[in-house]
């Protein structure tokens, strides 16, 4: 059966061809055998002819039946019927209520291209609205396969931190806020706490005066607030632009996050740590985060920076929440994941079986969770150490392929699950026993993670709020 649109533009084809010929509807419908009111159906769109009749007119007005079927349509004027057609046809045009143009001999071709603009601006505006998540999922798929290819690393970063921490006079040890402060002023900004940060702002740099300004806390020199100061200096000192897109957000909120864990970590000195550990067979986020006085996701996230480019160790680390779902993730060494059709892993729940998830059930909480997990992938070696917040429970892991665990403190760990999935047996059908019990006789109501009703901004990339930081600048410039 031809679709709605190869129907119009038959029965554009049969209309160009009996015109071309001399005939009226009803001629053509005498030397064919048919009425001319059932021509009319066909020619606009509303009836499919047999190919017998296609035969007979075809024969009639002196082509083939090839010509007549052809997708492409046999004018100008033609394709502009149809794409009104078409657009008409549509739920967007539909729910505006407005009645339909009919495209009669009295409406000029200008006309016609007029209203198609605005059903193709229309169009364009509802594909925006509803491809930003989409585009979204699939800018943050791409960056993290092009960093995984680059084993996570990116040199000319490490580097230029390097080279701050050095003009600042870091030696070793933890990055104290006094440092901070100095390699702020070596670019000619002022650090300024304040309790009337736009709510939409992570920090705000006033370009023209000089300063930086953070959200206030109890303890300045905290990991959080050294973080965001590094990453408010990193746009400078990156050359970074107002974003263009999404994926280019993405691009500079990843660089601004390296360069600020390269500076609370550097490289040489967090390096030498790791082979240190490697040699005693004693590595542990632990231990690293304690090194640095940083948090353990700070921590497990700067050793994919470090352990495959430096140790030659594949790893992966996962951030995953009370339900399973993960919020931030990396891997390069094959262990399976979930991932949507778009080829995105964020939101997707990981298998019951892993440690990410299994670590929730420890009575003690203080320390690291360790297990090796079989999976259709191999066997994967997990240190996980979990915690809260206000929104819940979450948990920080990092794993190894199941060789490389002998570098690792919690390799003599009983701990053991196997995990099938993809395969659903494996954790998301229910045992047979219990489906017999309950099917039909249960009707659970679903919890949808709250990434499915929270599209991103229409401007394409979560941006701040220009009304309010204005505001707050102008609040302070005169201090």
């Amino acid at each position: 059966m031809a679709s709605t649109v190869e129907l119009a533009t038959l029965g554009h084809r049969i209309r160009h061809h009996r015109l071309k010929t001399g005939l009226t509807l009803d001629e053509l419908g005498a030397q064919v055998g048919v009425a001319g009111s059932h021509l009319s159906l066909i020619e606009n769109g509303k009836r499919e002819p047999k190919l017998s009749l296609l035969q007979q007119i075809a024969k009639v007005t002196g082509t083939d039946v090839t010509d007549l079927l052809s997708a492409e349509p046999p004018n100008r004027r033609a394709a502009l019927e149809i794409e009104l057609d078409r657009a008409q046809s549509t739920t967007v045009f539909q729910r505006l209520g407005i009645p339909p143009v009919k495209a009669s001999k009295g409406v000029s071709d200008e006309t016609l291209e007029s209203i198609l603009g605005l059903h193709r601006e229309l169009q364009r505006r509802e594909r925006e609205a509803i491809a930003t998540p989409e585009e979204a999922r699939r800018a943050n798929t791409e960056l993290r396969l092009r960093m995984r290819a680059r084993n996570n690393y990116l040199p000319d970063i490490e580097k230029l931190a390097e080279k701050q921490l050095k003009a600042a006079g870091h030696g070793t040890g933890a990055l104290t806020h006094r440092t901070v402060s100095i390699m702020a002023e070596q670019l000619g900004f002022e650090l300024i706490y304040v309790n009337d940060l736009p709510h939409s702002a992570r920090s705000v740099t006033d370009l023209e005066n000089g300063r930086i300004y953070l959200p206030p806390a109890s303890i300045p020199g905290g990991h959080g607030l050294r973080s965001m100061a590094l990453q408010a200096m990193a746009h400078r000192l990156l050359g970074h632009k107002p974003p263009s897109d999404y994926a280019d957000f993405l691009r500079q909120r990843l660089e601004i996050n390296y360069y600020a864990a390269c500076a609370l970590m550097p490289e040489t000195a967090a390096v030498a740590f790791l082979q240190q550990a490697k040699k005693d067979r004693n590595l542990a986020v632990e231990d690293f985060r304690d090194a640095f006085g940083v948090t353990h996701e700070a921590a497990g996230m700067r050793m994919t920076n470090l352990l495959t480019q430096h140790l030659g160790i594949p790893l992966h680390f996962l951030r995953v929440d009370g339900s399973g779902a993960i919020s931030r993730v990396y891997e390069n060494d094959e262990l399976p994941l979930p991932a949507d059709v778009t080829g995105a892993v964020e939101g997707q729940v990981v298998c019951r079986k892993f440690s990410a998830r299994s670590a929730f059930a420890e009575q003690n909480r203080t320390t690291e969770h360790y297990q090796y997990t079989d999976t259709p992938a191999g066997t994967f070696w997990c240190a996980t150490q979990t915690g809260a917040t206000a929104e819940g429970e979450f948990s920080i892991t990092v794993g190894v392929p199941f060789d490389d665990a002998k570098w690792f403190r919690g390799r003599e760990t009983p701990q053991r699950a196997t995990s099938t999935c993809p395969d659903e047996s494996c954790c998301h059908r229910p045992d047979p026993t219990l489906t017999e019990r309950w099917e039909g006789k249960a009707w659970p109501s679903a919890r949808v993670h709250m990434q499915m009703f929270s599209p991103l901004p229409s401007g394409a990339f979560p941006g701040v709020d220009d009304g309010e930081v204005y505001a707050f600048l102008d609040r302070h410039a005169g201090e």
